[in-house]
Parts: C-alpha cells; sequence; structure tokens
C-alpha cells in the first residue's frame, strides 16, 4: 500500500491584499510539505487567469501546483489553449471538473460533464496530466440519486481520472460506504477525502448549503450551543475534524486534502496533531 498523500487547496484571491496574505499563508503551509497545492478555478473560468498567475507562483517556489478546470461555459479549444499554456509552463498535475454554470450564462458549452472533459485532456495531451476528478460521497446536489452519482464518478474514471478528491463531509461511514461502493463497480483509482477545517460556524453552513454538504445535527446543535464564542467553535471544530481524520486514516484512506479557504492556522494545527509526513 502506498504512503498516505497530503495536499491543500487554496483559491485565486480577487484582491492585491488578498494575494499578498495567500502568499504569507502558503509560505507557512509550504512548511508542512504537502505533495501539490491546489487552485480553484471559478464558474466558467471566471479566475482563469488569477488561476495561471496563482499556479505559476506556487511552481516558482518549487512546489507542486494542481491546477483546477472546469469546462462549464468553454469550448474546447479554449480548454486545449489552457492545458497548453499549462504544459509549457511545466504543470503536470490538474484537478478535472465539470464546474458551476456562471450566473447568466444559457448555455454550459461544447463540453458538459467533467467526463468529456476527463477524455479531452487525455486525447490533447496523452498521459502528459495526472488527473483528479471530484467525488460525493453524500451526493452531487444536482444528481437525481445516489446510484446515478455514483455512475457518473465510474465515467470520469472510465475516461481517464487517476485519482479523486471528495467533497467535505463530516461523517466518515458516508466516505467509508462510498469507497465500498466503488469497489462493487470496479473503480479502484485513490479516493482522497476531502477535509474541512471548522472555524465559522455560519460560513460553514452556507458553504454546505450549496455544495450539498451535511452537516450532522448533533454537530449544529453543538455549534449552535456556542453561540458568537468563537473560541470555543475553534477548539470544538478542531477536535471534531481531527477526530474524523483519524477514523479516515485508520480506515485505509489514501490520504487527506484540506480546504484550507487560504488561511494557514487551523490546517497548520490539524496537520500537526495527526503528525502527518
Amino acid at each position: 500500500m502506498s504512503a498516505p498523500v497530503y495536499s491543500i487547496e487554496f483559491f485565486p484571491p480577487k484582491t492585491p491584499e488578498g494575494m499578498e496574505k495567500l502568499r504569507h499563508a502558503r509560505r507557512q503551509l509550504a512548511q508542512l510539505k504537502p505533495k501539490f497545492f491546489s487552485v480553484t478555478f471559478g464558474a466558467g473560468g471566471s479566475t482563469r487567469d488569477r488561476t495561471l498567475e496563482t499556479v505559476l507562483e506556487i511552481q516558482a517556489e518549487g512546489l507542486s501546483a494542481a491546477p483546477h478546470l472546469s469546462c462549464v461555459g468553454s469550448t474546447r479549444e479554449n480548454i486545449a489553449d489552457i492545458l497548453a499554456t499549462y504544459k509549457a509552463s511545466g504543470i503536470r498535475h490538474i484537478v478535472a471538473l465539470r464546474g458551476d454554470l456562471p450566473s447568466g450564462m444559457a448555455e454550459p458549452g461544447e463540453l458538459r460533464y467533467a467526463n468529456e472533459l476527463v477524455a479531452h485532456i487525455r486525447e490533447t495531451t496523452g498521459d502528459w496530466f495526472e488527473i483528479e476528478v471530484a467525488a460525493y460521497p453524500e451526493v452531487h446536489p444536482q444528481a437525481r440519486n445516489y446510484r446515478d452519482d455514483l455512475l457518473n464518478f465510474k465515467r470520469k474514471v472510465e475516461a481517464g481520472a487517476d485519482a479523486a478528491i471528495t467533497q467535505y463531509f463530516f461523517t466518515a461511514d458516508a466516505y467509508f460506504n462510498f469507497v465500498d461502493d466503488c469497489m462493487e463497480l470496479g473503480i479502484t483509482v485513490p479516493v482522497v477525502p476531502g477535509i474541512m477545517p471548522i472555524s465559522n460556524f455560519s460560513q460553514l453552513s452556507r458553504f454546505s448549503a450549496m455544495c450539498g454538504a451535511e452537516i450532522p445535527r448533533w454537530l449544529t446543535r453543538k455549534m449552535e450551543a456556542y453561540l458568537d464564542d468563537s473560541a470555543s467553535i475553534r477548539a470544538f471544530g478542531l477536535d471534531v475534524v481531527t477526530g474524523l481524520c483519524e477514523k479516515l486514516l485508520s480506515g485505509g484512506a489514501p490520504g487527506l486534502h484540506f480546504y484550507s479557504l487560504n488561511q494557514a492556522g487551523l490546517t497548520s494545527t490539524l496537520w500537526q496533531r495527526l503528525g502527518l509526513q
């Protein structure tokens, strides 16, 4: 069995001040020596240039970067241009996603689904890129049902994905059940759990409502009881997420992918608590 792989996600800042804050956080997180930093890609490619800028900065610092690439709202030619730019820059790792249709955009573009994007990347660049895709242990919010979502994931793997990163979750059994169901369908690529540190419960609630991640009732009730006591929320959140990560790793998860929200503190603390190498 391969050694677990640990990675950290950023989003491209919108302002020079945000970019400077990210540089500071990245310097701290780089000391943890993650396998790679991923950088998100806005709806319809709305942050394309900022994603590229952030990724190239990471590469220039001698670190490994994996840009996200979404196909909604893009053409095959546009995506081929982006891939050529990344290839010329020495990027070897892509997180391939369908993405969300931007507000006001009527047509999804030439590639409608992530499996079509993965196939297009393989057709145009061969094996140059290691391709990660998304997985949803608690079901994609737009999927008709669990089975359809699982089959959709299988299509992405069959199109050429090397591994997957999950949406975040707080129930370990949701992940393990998903992996078992994948195995029954012959899906054997590594499925790395996505981990969301908890610092602000109202923010977490908004994110979860948008992406379909379930916050268990007991967790919601406990967080609500803390009201505006941010220190208690942070401490409790660290305990909850540390325990989740320990369960996942002891149960055989092939690594962890941390959604840092461009902050170093919580991810660093979790990393140290878990003794990750």
